[in-house]
């Protein structure tokens, strides 16, 4: 009798244990990688002149193009989101392409390209390349980028003139797999003049120089998976968590690193919603 009293206990709770189960890997593995939400930061780095107010910057990060639910289509969805937000500068902060995802099959960068060739923005569209384009082979990824009306730029800079207002944008080389040349980047820049920099990987960010308005990162994915008490268990970073997604202040500087689009290893992003990132720029 004690056993079935037991068993008649426990029953009901495995039940509903189950079904959580159930409800919680759907949602990791299938609705929140497929969502797509579009994000609005706000940076007021120290030393932003206030001729450049307003600067609107769209981010995409790691598209991992062929990645489940990275098919064409989501990646037109992508594009017409982002020129729906109409935003002045479009970065793209790398990892175009997958390798061993669970699920995943292989896109073309050329296909992938293509399609970014539609996105707009009054000062262009720029971009760099990630450790998963580095792996595949950069001059490939490069040329796909170039050959379709994007800028590469990689350790290396551009004067940007917007209304009233000049700075700089930086583009940085991959962390792990490019040179990232931090002073290549940088050549020729007033330490006092206002400059935005990207690159991939945010572990470089401690190398940049403190002149540096806003730095803009991805990869880490903002970790993929975020549980309540826990944190988000794996970010790809020396840094642990200091540079996982969002708005950073640290120390004088303004960072940003977007939370991604695509998925790494698994296809699995659980309060960690793929993003659009619009980062609107003020001064202090």
């Amino acid at each position: 009798m004690k056993k079935t009293k037991v068993l008649r206990f426990f029953l009901p709770i495995m039940a509903i244990v189950s079904v959580l189960g159930v409800i919680l890997g759907a949602w990791a593995f299938w609705l929140e990688p497929a969502n797509l939400q579009k994000n609005i930061y706000a940076a007021t780095p120290q030393g932003w002149p206030k001729a450049c107010d307003g600067l609107s910057i769209a981010v995409l990060a790691d598209l991992h193009a062929g990645a489940p639910h990275i098919d064409l289509e989501q990646i037109k969805q992508v594009v017409e989101q982002t020129n729906a937000a109409e935003p002045d500068l479009i970065l793209l902060v790398g990892d175009y392409v997958i390798h061993g995802v669970v699920g995943g099959e292989f896109m073309a960068p050329e296909s992938a390209a293509a399609i970014l060739s539609e996105l707009r923005a009054s000062l262009g569209i720029y971009a760099v390349l990630g450790n998963h384009d580095w792996w595949l082979d950069p001059d490939r990824v490069a040329r796909a980028i170039r050959n379709n009306g994007m800028t590469l730029l990689e350790d290396a800079n551009l004067p940007i003139q917007w209304k009233g207002c000049a700075f700089t944008l930086v583009g940085i080389s991959d962390y792990w797999e490019g040179p990232h040349d931090v002073v290549k980047a940088f050549t020729g820049l007033e330490p006092g003049s206002p400059m935005i920099a990207f690159t991939h990987n945010p572990d470089v960010f401690p190398e940049l120089p403190m002149s540096v308005s806003l730095a803009i990162a991805g990869h880490t994915h903002g970790g993929q998976v975020d549980l309540p008490g826990l944190g988000r268990l794996i970010v790809p970073s020396a840094f642990g968590e200091r540079f996982a997604a969002g708005i950073i202040n640290e120390a004088g500087q303004t960072y940003f690193v977007s939370k991604g689009i695509g998925t790494s290893i698994l296809p699995v992003r659980f309060r960690v919603v793929p993003e659009i990132a619009i980062v609107e720029i003020g001064s202090p």
